[in-house]
Order: C-alpha cells, then structure tokens, then sequence
C-alpha cells in the first residue's frame, strides 16, 4: 500500500510563507500526477495544485500568483510553496498521487496538514 506523508504545515501570520512537502513510500510508475487539495472547516475538500509527470502544472483561481507546485521524481516528493498566505487559506492540506491516466480510479492521499493563517 502506498503512503503518502505530509509535512511543512503550522502557524504563520498574512502574508508569510509555508512549504509543504509530500513523500511518497513507493511510485510504480512515472505516469501520474502529483496534487495538493484542501479542505477548510465546513467546507468539500478542493484542488489547490497539480503537476503531472510531464511538468503540466494546474491552479485553483485562488491561489494563482502565490503558490507553486513542484516535483522531485527522484525523491518520490513533491512540494507546494505557499506565498503571500491569507487567512482564507486556512485549512487542512492533502497531497495525492493519481495514476488515474493509466489506472482509472487508483489515487492515494496523505492524512493531512493543518496550515493556519492568523491576521
């Protein structure tokens, strides 16, 4: 079974910066895309960032300009640099792994980061 383990979240002021980072216990193949979702209290959880294995990165409109994906396949990790954080970006932050492009429905998430933005 594929792990997938958060780090990097925590308290920071508007405006700060965070750096998430996943890593991921296996990769069985290089066709896949690497994710950031989130979910804020009483909200669904929702796309932040992907990259796929061919550098293709997608944003959420929200984050656009202050936050960027990133991969290192060697590493089996992947990142989200959070700039010019708000409030609103408050919540809990997953990373995925989707190998649905060759694999139809096989995804793996991580439990989770808390990232608190205070004003």
């Amino acid at each position: 079974q594929v792990q997938l383990v958060e780090s990097g979240g925590g308290l920071v002021q508007a405006g700060g910066s965070l750096r998430l980072s996943c890593a991921a216990s296996e990769i069985s193949s290089s066709l896949n895309s690497m994710g950031w979702y989130r979910q804020a209290p009483g909200k669904q959880r929702e796309l932040v960032a992907t990259v796929t294995s061919g550098g293709s990165t997608n944003y959420a409109d929200s984050v656009t300009g202050r936050f960027t994906i990133s991969r290192d396949n060697a590493k089996k990790t992947w990142y989200l640099q959070m700039n010019n954080l708000k409030p609103e970006d408050t919540a809990v932050y997953y990373c995925n792994l989707d190998y649905s492009r060759i694999r139809p429905g096989i995804q793996y998430w991580g439990k989770g980061t808390l990232v608190t933005v205070s004003t």
